[in-house]
């Protein structure tokens, strides 16, 4: 008997030791590629790893946590090459800005739709202490207690709007009764209060205000007054995400940015903020700045915006076609740095060193459109979109990130 715990004991070591170099090889692999201006490439999600599932499709932080290289990620692993039953979405953590991913929850066909476009805008946020976790989908808002060594994560549904018994603005492909599409959320940082929004493609948004209750659900406290739209809601934030009691939502919508006063519950509009501009990302760092469709918003005040008209983007890859207005999808401001940003669209990453005023294409990443983007401690950069997740670092002194046009063949 001593013999086998002995023998098992090597086996266990040996497994620690080999986990250990592993680790540290894949350290050593992206520091190298980084240092060496060379794109590296991240696949260490749960799921299939076939095509969309090593997409993070929206990434959130620890508010009890200053460290910007630990990150939450969720991913949709819902491609047609995976069969119905094991189709799944998942949240991981990263300690280290995004290089390795550990799984802390699945959640199966149960808590979503795959068939009604999932995978595209769903909301997640990460309450103190990543102690729980909040995902929104196609069937409502849900609250996740992640897996521990003696039990499988948990999953609770919270309650939210149903879609009504009388006929909608526009046909959707819900039944009365369903729940109403979840879409973006916010809550404060000391986890004690959240707002989610629902309504997806019916002209009809919504905002929910919660509490959390005594035993540490989520407990419904009403809808607050709608918004000024009947287009859906793309993201939110508070206008100041660090402390318990901010003084204003910032809610981006297909069509407009608008502030909710939350002492008197009055909406207003951002001021600067052109006709019909879907703001898919924001972020407050160093001020408000949007990820518009077609636009980038730099901060000029509290609560005021303007566009970058200056700059020169990649429109069209096939054409070569350049503007100002670029199809944004998600901004990051680095925290450490705060002169730099980085912006994911649809033609690419672009990232400016001047606070916004000028800005470069980042070359060597594949011709796809990417959604989120994220700053390390290092000032490295961690990327994702259709076609995968990328660690790069165009900011470094190898590196010299510029806007690279196809030579139009000459036609004699």
């Amino acid at each position: 008997m001593a013999t086998t715990s002995i023998r098992w004991a090597r086996v266990l070591g040996l497994l620690l030791l080999s986990s250990t170099a592993l680790a540290a090889q894949l350290s050593s692999s992206v520091a190298d590629d980084l240092d060496h201006c060379r794109v590296h490439r991240v696949t260490d999600f749960p799921g299939s790893h076939k095509f969309g599932s090593d997409f993070v499709e929206t990434l959130a932080a620890d508010p009890a946590s200053d460290d910007p290289d630990q990150i939450y990620g969720l991913t949709a692993d819902l491609s047609d090459a995976v069969p119905w039953t094991e189709r799944a979405m998942y949240i991981s953590r990263s300690e280290d800005g995004g290089a390795t991913w550990t799984e802390l929850a699945r959640l199966d066909g149960r808590y979503f739709d795959a068939a009604l476009g999932e995978g595209i805008f769903n909301g997640l946020a990460v309450a103190p202490g990543a102690t729980s976790f909040i995902v929104t989908t196609q069937r409502g808002a849900f609250q996740v207690f992640p897996a521990t060594a003696a039990a499988a994560a948990v999953i609770m549904p919270i309650p939210g709007p149903r879609v009504p018994a009388s006929p909608p603005k526009v046909e959707i492909a819900k039944r009365p009764g369903d729940p109403v599409r979840g879409n973006v959320v916010a809550m404060t940082a000391d986890g004690k209060r959240m707002i989610v929004g629902y309504g997806y493609f019916d002209l009809d948004p919504k905002l929910y205000a919660y509490h959390r209750g005594n035993g540490g659900a989520w407990v419904e406290d009403g809808a607050l007054p709608a918004p000024p739209t009947q287009m859906d809601l793309l993201s939110a934030g508070y206008d100041a995400p660090a402390k318990p009691n901010p003084g204003y939502l910032y809610l981006g919508t297909g069509d407009q940015a608008f502030m909710l006063n939350l002492r008197d519950t009055r909406w207003s509009r951002v001021e600067g903020v052109g006709p019909d501009s879907a703001i898919h990302g924001m972020t407050v760092v160093g001020g408000l700045h949007l990820a518009a469709c077609w636009g980038i918003y730099n901060p000029t005040g509290p609560g005021m915006v303007s566009r970058v008209l200056s700059a020169s983007f990649l429109l069209h890859r096939t054409t070569d076609e350049t503007g100002s207005n670029l199809r944004t999808y998600s901004v990051d401001v680095d925290r450490l740095r705060p002169e730099r940003e980085v912006v994911s669209s649809l033609t690419g990453i672009y990232i400016s060193g001047d606070r916004g005023r000028s800005w470069t294409r980042v070359s060597g990443l594949p011709e796809e459109e990417f959604r989120t983007a994220h700053f390390d401690s290092d000032g490295s950069i961690l990327v994702s979109g259709i076609a995968g997740t990328f660690l790069v670092n165009p900011f470094s002194d190898a590196c010299s990130p510029e806007l690279k046009l196809r030579v139009k063949p000459h036609h004699h």
